[in-house]
């Protein structure tokens, strides 16, 4: 089992700057990837921004060049920097660890319990 603990969320204005942390412990794989969504009210959970721990980024497109997201593999925590954030960021985020495992093949997801960010005009 894995656990997922965030932290960093809150109330923002418009314009201003968030840092999320999530640190995983338990069994986590050699080869996973730790990610970050976010579900608004009403809306389908959505991929914000995913790191492999070969430290290879994927972001949404609506979060390029806002969002960053980062990890140290030694603490197993990544962080999810967001800058110049606007009212339509306002969702919960939820820290997610995906684990690759061989032998057989098969993957593994975690959730953390999420993260309240709201970005206020």
């Amino acid at each position: 089992q894995v656990q997922l603990v965030e932290s960093g969320g809150g109330l923002v204005q418009s314009g201003g700057s968030l840092r999320l942390s999530c640190a995983a412990s338990g069994r986590i794989a050699y080869s996973n990837t730790m990610g970050w969504y976010r579900q608004a009210p009403g809306k389908q959970r959505e991929l914000v921004a995913e790191i492999t721990s070969g430290d290879s980024t994927n972001y949404a497109d609506s979060m390029k060049g806002r969002f960053t997201i980062s990890r140290n593999n030694a603490k197993n925590t990544v962080y999810l920097q967001m800058n110049s954030l606007k009212p339509e960021d306002t969702a919960v985020y939820y820290c997610n660890l995906r684990n690759f495992l061989t032998l057989p093949i098969r993957e593994q997801n975690y959730w953390g319990q999420g993260a309240q960010v709201t970005v206020s005009s």
